[in-house]
């Protein structure tokens, strides 16, 4: 196996001795799977077969739990065996369980809005038109906050940039709870999405902090069924609050949540960030460490090797360069199908209140209820997509894994591994849940036009919500797999830089999202619900054909993107 270089823009570091123990913050030692740090000197790898190490590793778990990568240890000449990361699986879950609460934020902030519309509208002398703007601006920060708190989660820390975010967003309730008027509801409404929006991404660095792509789609699943809670009860509470106590009560209501979730992060959610907390065997100090910590000490010891290099400096350039991730070409067709799915449900979403409650005659507290089976199939699809994603990653890796003659016990070296088709493992089960999303959108309109379905206005018989509810529940739960398959590709593509990565994501998909909320009550009172929905399912079936490319040619255009780093 040849030596690697190191990555770009990095001052010349002296080479790692055999005896001594890389520092996993050094840049002698480089990502193999997302975050993981491999040696760089070949005979590390060598000789491993030589001198076979104790499988309990530094933290006690087995080697299903967590993949390794060869070190060498301060007393001993041969190498021993260092997890990825030395948390166990049940803190893992704990500090997904940490960042999925904070995710459930902005999902939560945005439906919780929905069934206080008509609320809002006669409390501030506004149209439910104008109103609607306010989640449409909603949308659009929801976009592009992440692309600012991103780079800064990346280059700063992943805790530091939670306590930021979540601050803005108490400021923002606050303000929201205090408004009177339409002009200050937009202005908060703006600050409170550049507040919330960011948890998603930062949440999903934190996540590839401390996990393996083999069971990063678990963790990732249950990451978005947690935060997507907010998306099924949001509404719910929303109709709640606004029927017995009005609507300025939601943002009382949402900064209680939001001081306790803050609370839970200074207490015990701990630096994750590999540059700053290497495996988790660095100490801690500071803003890095949470208030409670004794048991992450237990796993602390100074590190060997080089001094870390300086965090880097916050630029302009910093913020705008996840923005290159665009410019590759299995990205902006992955994202570009993604942003058709969002925006589509996102339209689904966003004029339910407008379709059902007039039409069945239902109170506030009604049309939340009626948001419960978008919200309940977003939480069953993002985790059962989840554990299909681990599914379909192993089965993957066992092909590529029998192709090449090797064996779990003797695993690809690194440079078969950046050849496992990670693409294809992610989008492996993507086609049928297109079909399913297609066919469902294309009959929602007519579902609720038809009188075969639901009844005439004067009628005002709830029954005729059945039909219409189904196919939410369909368009929900397939959009929202869809969601987490690209979150989790977006993860693997760029190792290191999952919140940026993410960030780029929400970007796309949201700012899209804006334009077809903004534009979908003008196309349902033009033409109606059941050819609007139509043309947006036909829009679907044209974007099909970038999936298709990135199937055939992503893995490609991964590896020529891999081998063009490894050469600067």
């Amino acid at each position: 196996m040849e030596n690697r270089t190191s990555p770009p823009n990095t001052e010349s570091t002296p080479a790692v001795p055999d005896a001594s123990l890389p520092n996993p913050l050094s840049r002698d030692a480089e990502p193999s799977e997302p975050g993981n740090y491999r040696p760089r000197l070949s005979s590390f790898i060598r000789s491993k077969q030589e001198n076979p190490v104790d499988e309990k590793g530094i933290s006690g778990e087995s080697d299903t739990d967590t993949e390794r990568a060869e070190v060498a240890t301060p007393d001993e000449k041969t190498p021993a065996e260092q997890p990825y990361h030395v948390f166990s699986r049940r803190k893992k879950w704990e500090l997904v369980l940490i960042v999925s609460l904070a995710g459930l934020f902005s999902p939560l902030s945005s439906n919780i809005y929905f069934p206080a519309l008509g609320a809002i509208a006669k409390a501030t002398s506004t149209s439910i038109a104008l109103v609607s703007l306010t989640v449409t601006v909603y949308m659009a920060v929801q976009g592009l906050a992440p692309s600012f708190w991103g780079p800064i989660s990346d280059t700063r820390g992943r805790r530091v940039t939670f306590i930021g975010t979540l601050s803005v967003y108490l400021v923002a309730n606050i303000g929201l709870a205090c408004s009177r008027d339409f002009a200050t509801l937009m202005v908060f409404r703006a600050i409170q999405a550049a507040g919330s929006a960011a948890t998603i991404s930062v949440g999903a660095g934190v996540i590839g902090d401390i996990t393996t792509a083999k069971e990063r789609g678990g963790f990732m699943g249950s990451f978005g069924g947690i935060r997507m809670l907010g998306q099924s009860i949001g509404p719910v509470i929303g109709g709640i609050i606004t029927e017995y106590f009005g609507f300025h009560a939601i943002f009382w209501f949402l900064f209680i949540l939001g001081s306790i979730c803050l609370l839970s992060i200074l207490l015990f959610l701990p630096e994750t960030l590999r540059r700053i907390a290497g495996n988790g065997t660095i100490p801690l100090t500071g803003i890095n460490r949470p208030f409670i910590s004794g048991a992450l000490s237990h796993h602390w010891h100074a590190p060997r090797g080089s001094p870390p290099l300086p965090p880097p400096k916050i630029t302009a350039k910093t913020i705008l360069a996840p923005l290159r991730f665009l410019g590759e070409k299995d990205v902006l067709a992955t994202l570009s199908f993604g942003a058709a799915v969002y925006t589509i449900w996102s339209m689904v979403t966003s004029s339910t209140t407008a379709l059902f409650q007039p039409r069945f005659g239902l109170t506030d507290l009604q049309t939340g209820l009626i948001f419960l089976p978008n919200g309940l199939a977003c939480v069953l699809g993002s985790i059962i997509t989840g554990r299909i994603l681990d599914r379909d990653y192993k089965l993957m890796e066992a092909r590529f894994v029998s192709s090449h003659q090797n064996t779990p016990e003797t695993p690809p070296d690194h440079h078969n591994k950046n050849q496992l088709p990670v693409t294809r493992a992610r989008l492996r089960s993507a086609w049928y849940l297109v079909i399913i999303f297609i066919s469902a959108v294309a009959g929602y309109g007519f579902a609720i036009d038809s009188p075969h379905f639901a009844p005439l206005p004067e009628d005002n018989e709830k029954r005729g919500m059945v039909v219409p509810l189904m196919l939410q529940f369909a368009i929900a739960f397939t959009a929202t797999a869809v969601f987490t398959q690209n979150s989790a590709l977006m993860v693997d593509l760029y190792p290191g830089a999952g919140a940026s990565a993410t960030a780029v994501n929400n970007l796309v998909r949201c700012s899209v999202g804006a334009v077809g909320v903004a534009v979908v009550q003008f196309g349902i009172d033009g033409v109606g619900a059941g050819i609007t929905f139509l043309l947006c399912a036909l829009v679907v079936v044209g974007m099909v054909p970038l999936l298709v490319l990135v199937w055939v040619y992503g893995e490609a255009w991964r590896r020529r993107r891999l081998e063009r780093e490894e050469k600067v």
